[in-house]
């Protein structure tokens, strides 16, 4: 085929016009490139620049962080309920402790029990924690101990039931036993023979009777009466009258609180028995009304010393604005134990819980104290007297164990 002049002139015109459209379309494409860039890559950059966060679980009320210098601690104690006031007065007295110390190489954190002491007790052992202090009441250390044994973690409880000790449960309350041990020993050194009893029914009036009886196998003496009666009514003038007509005693251990002991002491010292020797309790420690009842004075019962206490009591009202209660002490002391334990204690190895047994003892606020084999605390305490309006120390407690 032969192209004529015209022909390649038609050629040369499309070719020419096919490159212009070329052109133009890359133009257009680039610019709806350029437009549909302006859309895509602020988003592509908010992405890139600002990442959205993953999400993750709000942390526990006891999250705890790494540590790597303190020893974690758990405190369980109720914070709610009819107990929550004297938790909230050990956990007080656990950092008043801290403070008090300066101590920066412990963690204390606290766990409510009233919500459940085996939940409490299963979050202190996940977060961490090597020791226990506590449980506060007895019926709670089965739940305890059974999140804190495979955990190889020990408890100090602040019960003074002895039953719940064990071999990684210790007692640190004070025991009505060893108050009327001290007290019979000291009643048997200063002319005391014959012994009557004024018991009351329950777990507390069977170990005072049991406390009396060991005693007396130790000391000497005779039991040569006793009467039980139901606590929180006026059934122990009943028994203190029916003991009364019995007679035969010198000396009457009545084993209950100041305000019982004083309707008793009544009753006992009538028709002219005032020379009668009372016996009390570690109940009567602390109570005030013993100083206005003519009826038990002379009366004596044993204690730890309150030297200690009536200073504690001050700094920890200071602080906290308010009086703690008794047991409180028990709170501090327990700091007190750890951080002498801690001085040969690896952070993050198990408490080293034979150091407990140490027969030497630790000092706290309410003096020396050591544990047995059985887990049980034994404390140093004094011999006091009701003295008109005050009560006075007639023997005072050992400063340190001899051995």
């Amino acid at each position: 085929m032969k192209l004529t002049m015209q022909s390649l002139s038609e050629a040369r015109w499309l070719r020419k016009a096919a490159a212009m459209l070329n052109r133009r379309n890359l133009a257009v494409a680039a610019t709806a490139a350029l437009l549909a860039g302006c859309q895509v890559i602020p988003k592509t950059e908010t992405v890139a620049t600002v990442p959205v966060p993953e999400a993750t679980p709000e942390p526990t009320p006891t999250a705890l962080p790494t540590d790597s210098t303190r020893h974690r601690v758990a405190l369980l104690v109720p914070l709610s309920g009819s107990a929550a006031e004297v938790g909230q007065s050990l956990a007080n007295a656990t950092t008043m402790a801290l403070l008090d110390t300066n101590a920066d190489n412990l963690r204390i954190t606290t766990y409510d029990t009233s919500r459940g002491a085996a939940a409490a007790a299963r979050q202190a052992i996940a977060d961490g924690n090597k020791l226990i202090l506590g449980p506060l009441l007895s019926e709670n250390v089965a739940a305890v101990q059974s999140a804190a044994r495979p955990a190889s973690v020990p408890a100090i409880a602040f019960s003074n039931d002895t039953s719940i000790a064990s071999a990684d449960v210790f007692v640190m309350g004070h025991i009505p036993e060893q108050s009327i041990r001290r007290s019979i020993e000291y009643a048997r050194r200063n002319g005391s023979n014959n012994f009557g009893a004024l018991l009351p029914e329950g777990d507390y009036g069977q170990r005072s009777y049991s406390a009396l009886t060991n005693s007396l196998r130790d000391y000497g003496g005779n039991l040569v009466a006793f009467e039980r009666y139901a606590r929180g009514n006026t059934s122990i003038v009943g028994a203190a009258q029916r003991l009364r007509t019995r007679g035969g005693y010198d000396t009457v251990l009545i084993a209950d609180g100041a305000r019982l002991a004083i309707q008793a002491g009544g009753e006992l010292r009538a028709d002219g028995a005032e020379g009668v020797r009372i016996l009390g309790t570690e109940l009567w420690s602390g109570e005030s009304n013993l100083t206005r009842a003519g009826s038990i004075n002379g009366a004596l019962f044993s204690a730890v010393s309150d030297g200690r206490f009536r200073r504690f009591s001050d700094s920890y009202e200071t602080r906290f604005g308010t009086k703690p209660y008794r047991i409180a002490t028990l709170g501090y002391d327990a700091v007190l134990l750890t951080l002498r334990i801690a001085r040969d204690w690896r952070v993050g190895s198990d408490f080293p819980q034979d150091r407990l047994y140490d027969r030497g003892g630790f000092l706290g606020v309410d003096g020396p104290f050591r544990f047995g084999r059985d887990g049980i605390a034994e404390r140093a305490l004094e011999v006091r007297q009701v003295s008109g309006n005050q009560v006075i120390a007639v023997d005072p407690a050992p400063s340190s164990f001899g051995g």
